[in-house]
């Protein structure tokens, strides 16, 4: 059966479920427990699996993700949880050099069937140190597995991969999408990581985009629509590993694309995609690949600012008005 469900409760279901399943699960991260974190995220958990499944830890994100790696190398299936994204930051030798490494190291040998999850993105005024979107740094370590879901059932999907994945993954919760409600089945149900998502088809031009900006490109390409402008919108759910294939499957038809990220333009994930359509795809290319990004600049506090720094529907409208606009070459 269907049901209308919130994006955090989608993740809490596909927890829940997931920890009915198998006793090997368990939670770990601050004021997760009696409080259900800053998010609400695991709320309930703790009262129905008890403390020694859903810990509540202290403020030591080093000390988060190293229980995590240690429990899961020991056979556990840990979910571990950093509050927000930018706190990655603190615990980055323990994530990149433990957990993303450790199966290498030990020549194969080594499980690592550990979850981090985290809130990313801006646009609630929480300042230059809880509103990054950092997911190009996590994208560039070889080992990890990055998701970052733009829908509730996409999110109930992926969170439980994730969880039966046996390497290390990197659940990104977008902070300003935890509201939104839609379609998720009861039962339990898994999404492949790796494989993008066809969201809406078209003809004149492809739109890359993930997180809350998916569905900002929806938007837009329902109301260029009108336009005589039909776009192609694709959600690649998983960004590491990228599906590549669809992406270029789709540039063969379309011959234009445009790349949309609210994480800062330079240097961002929507470089190497543009790079992969550029090797992989270059002879069907009409016009060259746009890029929609925030400016090289830390998220300002300023609710004005932050939102003149976010990409906006308005962004994505001229960016595709432009790649459409030139001529065939």
């Amino acid at each position: 059966m269907t049901r209308k469900l919130g994006y955090v409760q989608a993740f809490n279901e596909a927890v829940r479920q997931e920890m009915a399943a198998n006793p090997d699960v368990f939670c770990a991260g601050e004021d997760i427990g009696a409080f259900g974190g800053v998010f609400q995220s695991y709320a309930g958990l703790q009262a129905e699996f008890g403390e020694d499944r859903v810990v509540d830890t202290p403020i030591s994100e080093q000390a988060i993700i190293g229980l995590g790696v240690g429990a899961a190398v020991t056979g556990l299936r840990p979910i571990v949880d950093i509050m927000f994204m930018d706190f990655i930051c603190v615990a980055f030798d323990q994530i990149v050099n433990q957990a993303a490494k450790l199966k290498y190291m030990f020549g194969g040998s080594a499980t690592i069937p550990l979850t981090i999850t985290t809130g990313g993105g801006g646009g609630l005024s929480a300042a230059a140190q809880h509103s990054q979107s950092l997911e190009a740094l996590l994208c560039h370590i070889p080992g990890l597995i990055v998701v970052h879901p733009s829908n509730p059932y996409d999110m109930k999907g992926l969170m439980t991969s994730c969880i039966r994945e046996n390497n290390p993954t990197i659940m990104i919760k977008h902070k300003r999408l935890l509201g939104m409600q839609g379609e998720v089945p009861e039962e339990p149900y898994a999404i492949p990581l790796g494989k993008a998502n066809v969201l809406r088809e078209g003809t004149d031009v492809t739109v890359v985009s993930w997180g809350k900006m998916v569905n900002d490109a929806l938007d837009v390409a329902n109301s260029l629509e009108s336009e005589g402008i039909s776009v192609e919108v694709i959600d690649p759910r998983t960004l590491q590993p990228l599906d590549t294939a669809t992406i270029v499957e789709s540039v063969r038809k379309t011959n234009r694309v445009v790349v949309v990220h609210e994480a800062v333009k330079f240097g961002g994930l929507g470089a190497e995609v543009t790079a992969q359509i550029q090797e992989k795809a270059f002879d069907y290319l009409d016009a060259p690949v746009a890029r929609v990004g925030a400016p090289f600049s830390p998220v300002p506090f300023s609710p004005v600012l932050e939102q003149h720094y976010l990409p906006s529907p308005d962004d994505i409208t001229a960016a595709i008005r432009g790649v459409v606009a030139r001529p065939g070459v």
